[in-house]
């Protein structure tokens, strides 16, 4: 008798944060499980070239793989997130980590084409799990002031598997076979699997009438009726903004007389200053607030966007890694006001509507731009990409008055 009051009130005190003991197993375990996640897909990347080369595929059949797996990601990161809402979110994100080894290792088994295509499938819809569940969790863990911060951390997790596994597994495919070592690194997942289920801590869910009632209601009209979708506008512009110009700016380089190792080394400074903007603008968030940070973040992507076009060569290549922290240093605000703009209740849902729509926004953008490069040329292009991310300057100044309430009503 005397424990279902107890769950009832963690229930209907979402705002209140999770102990420091509850705090600590969260980002634990939160943080290698977002560098994992991030780091299977990025992995890929290494993979590909060695896939064409052992099937001899056409560069569409290697670019249908790389779509097949973030497709999947982002089309089932709702259901992930509904999925959650009624049978917890550690227990789905175990599974969808689990899911995602267990398909990295198959794909060391393939022996064609359609077999690593639906392994990839497979593994993108584990992975759906990652973003929305995750990024709830530390919201739940850190409920007020302090979730931006620690969505912020979670965020950049994900920048250091980027930069990690693909580095690991070309490290080990100097002793390996790739097949091999994708088997090492399916198995790294499924025991990450085990660990998520042991040790994230299982805070009290909403009563299930209020989430069954309110939880649609409150992503899309909650409170002030414009700020979630504000939000999520902003973050589909800045996610295309960002993969469109990492997709055309290596072609750029090109034209200002760039070899590969210069390329290379462009798109490694690039990804290196958007690892630091994730975590530095989190900070800077916090500091002078969630719309100053937008405005200042995409005002200065344009604007060094602009300014790589006419430097040559010489000059561009440093403004590289500027350009990515401002780049990609919105990101990290935009996340963390997720919970914010929503009732606690329908947090899962709002992340997995906002990796959603921003992911999918990003997964569009270069078939856009590209078809704008064809016709237009590349200069162009890029000049373009940095308009249109001036499009969230009016957006972010509208959602002002929504961060505010938010704000002032302590949600």
């Amino acid at each position: 008798m005397m424990l279902e009051p107890q769950r009832s009130s963690e229930a209907t005190d979402e705002n209140r944060p999770a102990s420091p003991r509850d705090q600590r197993r969260t980002m634990s375990v939160a943080l290698p499980v977002h560098a994992l996640h991030d780091g299977y897909s990025d992995v890929v990347y290494v993979l590909l070239p060695i896939w064409q080369a052992e099937f001899a595929l056409s560069y569409a059949a290697v670019g249908l793989l790389r779509s097949t797996l973030s497709g999947a990601m982002a089309a089932f990161q709702i259901p992930a997130g509904l999925l959650a809402e009624r049978i917890g979110g550690p227990a789905v994100l175990a599974a969808g980590t689990a899911l995602a080894g267990l398909c990295f290792c198959l794909i060391g088994w393939s022996s064609g084409y359609a077999f690593i295509a639906a392994a990839l499938f497979l593994a993108g819809i584990g992975s759906s799990a990652q973003h929305p569940i995750g990024s709830a969790l530390v919201a739940r863990a850190f409920a007020g002031p302090r979730s931006l911060a620690a969505i912020g951390t979670y965020n950049f997790s994900g920048d250091i598997g980027k930069v990690l596994f693909p580095a690991a597994a070309t490290l080990l495919m100097l002793f390996l076979p790739w097949r091999a070592t994708l088997a090492l690194l399916g198995i790294l997942g499924m025991a990450a699997a085990t660990a998520i289920f042991l040790l994230l801590p299982r805070f009290g869910a909403p009563s299930p009438a209020a989430g069954a009632r309110n939880a649609e209601r409150r992503v899309f009209g909650g409170g002030e009726r414009t700020g979630f979708p504000l939000l999520l506008c902003v973050g589909m512009i800045d996610n295309a903004t960002r993969t469109a110009f990492l997709t055309f700016l290596p072609f750029l380089l090109r034209a200002k007389g760039a070899e590969l190792p210069t390329i290379g080394l462009a798109l490694t400074l690039a990804f290196i200053g958007g690892a630091a903007g994730k975590l530095v603008c989190t900070f800077v968030g916090m500091r002078i607030g969630v719309f100053a940070t937008v405005i200042l973040t995409e005002s200065l992507t344009a604007l060094g966007i602009f300014a790589l076009l006419p430097l040559p060569l010489a000059a561009a290549v440093p403004l590289i890694p500027l350009v990515g922290v401002a780049l990609s240093g919105t990101s990290s605000v935009l996340y963390g006001s997720v919970a914010h703009l929503v009732a606690p209740a329908a947090r899962t849902r709002a992340f997995a509507v906002f990796y959603t729509g921003t992911i999918g926004c990003g997964a569009l953008a270069p078939f856009v731009y590209g078809f704008v490069s064809d016709a237009l040329g590349i200069a162009v292009t890029i000049a373009v990409i940095a308009a249109v991310a001036l499009l969230t300057l009016p957006l972010a100044a509208a959602l002002r008055g929504s961060l505010r309430q938010a704000s002032e009503a302590g949600i």
